[in-house]
């Protein structure tokens, strides 16, 4: 689609001083790999940062997949019009259109426009785009990989947070578009094409509003959850509601028509930005379970304390931290294990069980577990400060790779999850982050405490459910 993947690209709004957010955008696009034509658009410069300028977007040498249009919101209309149909999709970053009560008119001839200029418009009032697949990105930083999660968000500031923090807890995206105040092109159509897209599995919307929300409910409803849409709403209650207003000039509606949409199509519904990240990675890692959808669960690793309170929290989501069978727990029992080592679920092991035979011996504690003790999800959750600097560094390693040894001679069982907390040392914090990313390649979610990956889990549980009881 020559959105996500556009073959040329205009910039309306760069300057030949080469300060203007324009210019930044056309930095950033080229260090993060664009190889497609770069148009800048300007009224007198016959070059702007080492590249030919054009005097408008009908006059370009190719027609234009994507523009990128960052100039005084008056200015914007008659560009747009004078495009001769030569442009597919204008993105309108400038603000001052129907946020505001002065610009509302203004907004309406800004789609006018577009529409006599034959393309199709997203904004006004957002950032842009980000599409690794097409090497279009307006954040200074964000993953190279071509991945499987899909965004739309209304929120510009909220679209960067969610590449910001999705790279750093190893999200990899198929897209992110912010739409802003949706004047054309908005939520229900970005989400048209993502479920539509073979490239994209998971899907997750930040919205304020959605102005065709019959027709999204429809193809929600029609899709029937086969991919995992996780929601993120803003102004679900009265005082977000008026913020909402404000933002992006939204009438964002009645949350109980949300949560009727979430419960009669399967989307998932998050509170908080932290939730919408940590349910994607979920979604993103993990293959849902249908047939047995995710209810009981084993807590495995170094808690004490932080186990009880996990179990009580789980309890909470609807989640069973239950103790085992007799079975397991003989089964557990016979392996003799030092003193201190609960084995009823949660199955809590001080660091000198899980250091023995340098962490291998995990191995056959979770064998165990797969074998006689039925989870639907395993969380390991490790207390870092009780390793690092008193165990050996292949200690932690040897842990993870036991899972993932046990995942394949029980394939299909248990969904698994690994927690890794930190008291926020700094080069515990370092060895963390080694870790996380080392993790997430093998394809394990990693979370920092027991409740992230208890509501995570939980939002699995809602959407396995939901499919199970249309199967």
């Amino acid at each position: 689609m020559p959105l996500f993947a556009p073959k040329t690209v205009a910039v309306v709004g760069a300057s030949t001083k080469g300060a203007a957010l324009p210019n930044i955008f056309i930095r950033r696009i080229r260090e993060f790999g664009y190889a497609g034509a770069i148009y800048p658009i300007h009224p007198s410069a016959a070059e702007i940062d080492g590249l030919p300028a054009y005097k408008s977007l009908g006059e370009t040498p190719q027609p234009v997949d994507y523009a990128y249009i960052a100039i005084a919101a008056a200015q914007v209309p008659p560009l747009l019009a004078a495009a001769r149909g030569r442009v597919r999709f204008a993105q309108v970053i400038s603000s001052g259109f129907g946020e505001v009560d002065e610009g509302k008119d203004l907004q309406e001839r800004l789609v006018t426009a577009a529409h006599q200029g034959g393309m199709r418009l997203l904004g006004p009032n957002c950032l842009g785009i980000y599409t690794p697949r097409g090497r279009i990105t307006f954040t200074e930083i964000g993953p190279r990989e071509v991945g499987a999660v899909g965004i739309v968000s209304q929120s510009g500031g909220l679209g960067t947070d969610i590449i910001r923090r999705g790279l750093n807890r190893g999200l990899k995206f198929s897209g992110l578009i912010t739409v802003g105040n949706s004047a054309d092109l908005g939520p229900a159509d970005i989400i048209e094409f993502y479920l539509a897209d073979p490239q994209t599995r998971v899907i997750g919307m930040y919205i304020e509003t959605a102005k065709d929300g019959r027709r999204m409910f429809e193809m929600l409803r029609e899709a029937k959850a086969m991919k995992p849409v996780v929601i993120l709403k803003g102004g679900r209650t009265r005082q977000g509601l008026a913020a909402a207003a404000s933002h992006t000039g939204s009438l964002a509606g009645d949350d109980r028509v949300w949560v009727a949409l979430s419960r009669q199509t399967g989307c998932v519904m998050v509170d908080t930005l932290d939730q919408f990240v940590d349910t994607l990675l979920l979604f993103q890692t993990l293959t849902p379970q249908p047939a047995h959808p995710t209810q009981r669960v084993v807590l495995f690793g170094n808690g004490g304390g932080a186990s009880v309170l996990a179990t009580d929290f789980y309890a909470r989501l609807g989640l069973d931290v239950a103790p085992f069978d007799q079975p397991a727990i003989d089964a557990l029992a016979s392996m003799k294990l030092p003193p201190g080592t609960s084995i009823t679920n949660p199955v809590d092991c001080p660091v000198g069980t899980l250091q023995q035979d340098d962490g291998r011996v995990a191995e056959k504690i979770l064998d165990v577990i797969y074998d006689r003790g039925s989870p639907d999800a395993l969380v390991m959750h490790l207390n870092l400060s009780a390793f690092v600097g008193r165990t050996k560094n292949e200690v932690l390693d040897n842990l993870v790779q036991a899972a993932l040894r046990v995942q394949q001679h029980h394939p299909g069982k248990s969904h698994f999850v690994l927690v890794l907390r930190s008291d926020g040392e700094p080069a515990l914090e370092d060895r963390k982050r080694e870790f996380r990313a080392r993790a997430v390649r093998l394809g394990i979610p990693v979370y920092d405490e027991m409740a992230n990956a208890g509501c995570a889990l939980a939002a699995l549980q809602t959407h396995e459910r939901f499919v199970h009881a249309r199967s």
